[in-house]
């Protein structure tokens, strides 16, 4: 058995942010495929994104069952219209992974990062400045991720969204290796 969560807020103040494409993408899986509630449960959230930990500690008890744990996310350090798929690795200062990892206890589990920055023309993604004092970096960061996508941005993520749908029903049907090696190259 497989558990899915998109992270995001509840809310529809954050409906279409950045911040909410993990959310929106396994919405997107949800409505489009018919789901065996013998492979596969969703994790419906009403947490926020940095006590996403409190939603999946109902449902995941153990690492071992953590190893079946698949957490659809936004990352800033991709571009829009792209997405990887990654297991047992950090979490990159991202608060809702850090608050799952803090309640499982390991980091083994599957993650499907969703790029939700624009790029330039060769590719070469473009975020708020860190670079700024501590306080002002965060602040833009925080921003950039709570504003909603521009239409044309939109029409890129969902276009993703069927990526993603068919990324999770191989992570069901054939395992985390197969999906890794189809979708990340």
């Amino acid at each position: 058995m497989f558990y899915i969560i998109g992270l995001g807020n509840p809310g529809d103040e954050y409906v279409g942010t950045r911040h909410n494409t993990g959310r929106m993408a396994v919405d997107f899986f949800e409505k489009k495929n018919e789901i065996s509630p013998k492979k596969l449960s969703i994790i419906h959230s009403n947490e926020f994104m940095n006590n996403s930990g409190k939603a999946v500690s109902k449902i995941i008890k153990s690492k071992k069952a953590a190893e079946n744990l698949i957490v659809v996310h936004d990352d800033i350090d991709l571009p829009i219209g792209t997405m990887k798929i990654s297991f047992n690795k950090g979490t990159g200062g991202h608060r809702g992974l850090d608050s799952i990892v803090k309640v499982v206890k390991t980091k083994e589990f599957v993650r499907i990062r969703i790029g939700v920055s624009p790029s330039n023309s060769k590719g070469v993604v473009k975020k708020p400045n860190k670079n700024l004092t501590p306080k002002a970096g965060e602040k833009a960061i925080i921003d950039f991720i709570l504003n909603k996508f521009k239409p044309a941005e939109m029409e890129i993520m969902k276009k993703n969204f069927k990526k993603i749908s068919e990324a999770i029903q191989t992570l069901v049907s054939d395992g985390r290796d197969r999906a890794m090696n189809t979708f990340n190259s």
